[in-house]
């Protein structure tokens, strides 16, 4: 490991305070940070590495290695990661695949245990996590913490197996992950002192002040399709010691262009103090987490980032463990090992489906009830609509942007479930994933029955995909990894990913993220109405239609 040294403007964001200087570093740590009286002109900064305090790395469909080799562009060092989407496909053994693969690089992950395997009854997952696979986890030093407990009508139950998982984690000394969506007041009150201590689900910065004044601390999300940084970026004026920056879900395009660096850019551009923005993006992670993560301080692992501005974070020099690992926007050296199909894991058994499986029987109904996607949200609303009739069916209402959504059971067959949605905008052919949280079974939507079916058979046929067909034309990127993720370089997935979005749009659909959208359509823990394998399932009621 070499030693050397690195002058520039140093950001102290403990002290408070910027000077010139020079950061020694040697075997791996920050030796000395000694201030230089004279200062050079339109230098550089020196600061510690971004940290995304809560991500599924599954959701960039990327494993971590290749991962790790599009964020440290970005000036991210370290991550909170949830693998609760492969633990829903494989159990402890995808979270131990994300483990070891995470060891193979020099970036910091790291884990949590999982807290909701399967997330729900009310759908069918890949496998399950009881309270002893999670304390088995928990007692290992790679997990730093419960991951979201999504489950928080179990919390406000008392459910059993729910509680020993949290008291697992106390016992331990290792904090436990929130998910409240829009809980508030007395409710909220009783999910706090069950010992959660973050949430990063508020699309209101009403219900983030109100869980802040409850001492919970709030991430400000801005991922691929949930977007709440302006609803409360606001709050970090007066809160810096209780905010943190988070993606949750990034896809790989996006991650190409930016991460936790342009959280940064946009907060400035607010005008919130740079120290309060640094504190959210570099140290209350590590304080949170207890994260063996350096700060730019003596006698600290030399994780530290060198950047042109305070402006726009534009990332010159990225260093993890003292290892110099990317510079001016690429990655330096070949620390990436690539994996083969005979290294990775999967659950994927259901057969090919006739276009027939998919029809959907009018039984005499006035108005069907209609999921509404909101772009940019997980949440979604309930709607009505009259139904579109041939030959006996109810079909998709391109005209009027009704389509039919399904979710087909990849871990065996079963009856597919067939509801409809609005707003997904495509005039022709069908979009399908095998990315659809939590429990990742497959999920399509489409103009007609052909075109879904097409759709759903082409993500069997790679075991897990993300597809859209259309105008004579197919467009595929398979996902080998448990159905998730492709074990290709980052940079070249981000390409195939940005070319199958595109055509999904030009194919009719109107949102920003077609595919992160569709993903979250089975969401049953985020309301109001969502599909599981299983049927149309009330997120508020929390009971089938």
């Amino acid at each position: 490991m070499s030693n050397f040294k690195v002058e520039g403007n140093i950001v102290d964001i403990t002290k408070r305070n910027i000077f010139f200087g020079e950061v020694e570093v040697e075997d791996g740590k920050i030796k000395s940070i000694n201030k230089i009286s004279e200062a050079k002109d339109n230098t550089h900064f020196i600061l510690p590495g971004f940290i995304d305090s809560h991500v599924h790395i599954e959701s960039s469909m990327l494993i971590p290695s290749e991962f790790a080799r599009l964020a440290v562009v970005h000036g991210t060092v370290s991550t909170i990661s949830d693998p609760h989407e492969i633990a829903n496909v494989c159990g402890m053994e995808g979270v131990e695949f994300m483990i070891e693969n995470g060891n193979t690089v020099p970036f910091k992950f790291n884990f949590g245990a999982p807290s909701c395997v399967p997330a729900t009854i009310f759908e069918t997952a890949g496998a399950e996590l009881n309270h002893d696979d999670v304390k088995a986890l928990l007692e290992r030093p790679e997990i730093k913490y419960l991951s979201e407990m999504m489950n928080f009508p179990g919390v406000l139950y008392k459910d059993e197996e729910v509680l020993k998982k949290i008291a697992a984690a106390y016992e331990l000394g290792k904090p436990v992950d929130g998910h409240a969506p829009g809980l508030r007041g007395d409710a909220v009150q009783q999910y706090i002192d069950a010992g959660i201590s973050t949430d990063h689900e508020c699309f209101t910065s009403e219900e983030a002040l109100d869980k802040l004044e409850r001492g919970m601390k709030i991430l400000i999300r801005e991922g691929s399709a949930a977007k709440n940084f302006e609803a409360l970026i606001d709050l970090l004026n007066d809160w810096p010691e209780m905010m943190m920056f988070c993606s949750d879900d990034k896809h790989p395009d996006s991650l190409v262009e930016s991460h936790i660096n342009q959280l940064c850019a946009r907060a400035v551009a607010k005008g919130i103090d740079i120290f309060k923005v640094l504190q959210a993006a570099c140290i209350n992670p590590i304080l949170h987490y207890k994260l063996d993560v350096g700060q730019l301080q003596v006698g600290d692992y030399a994780d530290f980032i060198v950047i042109e501005d305070l402006k726009n974070f534009k990332v010159k020099q990225t260093y993890i463990d003292g290892i110099l690992l990317a510079e001016n926007g690429k990655v330096v050296g070949d620390w990436v090992k690539h994996i083969d199909d005979r290294e990775s894991v999967n659950h994927f058994d259901c057969s090919f489906k006739k276009e027939e499986d998919f029809a959907y029987l009018f039984s005499g109904q006035e108005e069907i009830p209609v999921i509404e996607a909101l772009d940019g949200q997980l949440i979604t609303n309930r709607l009505s609509s009259e139904p579109k009739i041939l030959n006996k069916n109810i079909i998709s209402d391109a005209e009027n942007d009704v389509l039919k959504m399904v979710v087909v059971n990849r871990y065996h067959d079963a009856p597919i479930a067939v509801s409809f949605v609005k707003n997904f905008g495509l005039k022709t052919g069908a979009i399908a994933s095998s990315v659809a949280h939590d429990s990742h079974n497959i999920i399509a939507v489409g103009v007609d029955d052909k075109s879904i079916c097409d759709a759903v058979n082409l993500v069997i046929k790679e075991t897990g995909g993300v597809v859209a067909l259309g105008n004579g034309k197919e467009d595929i990127l398979p996902l080998p990894v448990a159905g998730l993720m492709s074990n290709q370089n980052g940079f070249k997935v981000a390409e195939c990913y940005t070319s199958i979005d595109k055509f999904a749009k030009e194919l009719g659909s109107t949102l920003v993220a077609p595919f992160m959208t569709l993903s979250f359509m089975a969401l049953l823990v985020i309301p109001h109405l969502k599909l599981s394998d299983k049927g149309l399932f009330d997120g508020d009621e929390f009971k089938f239609v």
